[in-house]
């Protein structure tokens, strides 16, 4: 049974990360456990874009998460990039064990000023298992309600479903097997 590990790093919104595990714990049944390793946020610190390399992140987890045996998704509060686009809400490992997920531009009121807690909560929910989707194999998919649909913007993270479609989860063996899904 492969484990699937949230990883916190500085990390403050203790209310939203509860009600993640307790979603994720429905999605992926005996299989989420919260963990925490030190990983040291400043070597991956851009001045000049006041942004973190998420690359770089996932790269200085990986000899920390050795001893964890399954998927490890690092959730943080900072903003993330990679050098070719402005922002990234995630990035992930395609078909291994890290992934990375910021709240960061999932608040609302980066966009408008208000506040809303359920949506936050929505939005992280979909691109943690966006990214551990990857983590999977999966690719990015076509279909718009499809939890693998791409997201480079907040408004394609709000139309997308919570979910992996049928397809999605054909496409990696034992998938299925492992989780709870709901299906259109």
């Amino acid at each position: 049974m492969q484990k699937i590990y949230l990883v916190p790093v500085n990390f403050s919104n203790v209310t939203l990360l509860n009600r993640i595990v307790h979603a994720l714990k429905e999605q992926f049944p005996n299989r989420i456990h919260l963990s925490d390793i030190d990983l040291d946020i400043t070597k991956a610190f851009s001045a000049e874009r006041n942004q973190y390399f998420s690359t770089k992140l996932i790269a200085d987890a990986i000899p920390m998460t050795d001893g964890l045996d399954g998927k490890v998704i690092l959730l943080v509060e900072f903003d993330l990039y990679v050098p070719v686009f402005t922002f990234v809400f995630g990035e992930a490992q395609l078909n291994g064990k890290l992934s990375i997920v910021s709240v960061c531009r999932l608040h609302e009121e980066f966009y408008n000023g208000s506040t809303d807690d359920e949506l936050l909560f929505d939005r992280a929910l979909k691109e943690i298992l966006h990214e551990l989707g990857h983590n999977y194999g999966l690719h990015h998919c076509r279909d718009w309600e499809c939890v693998m649909h791409s997201s480079s913007i907040i408004e394609q993270v709000d139309i997308k479903g919570s979910f992996y479609c049928p397809k999605c989860i054909q496409g990696v063996p034992g998938l299925a097997n492992i989780l709870m899904h709901r299906t259109k």
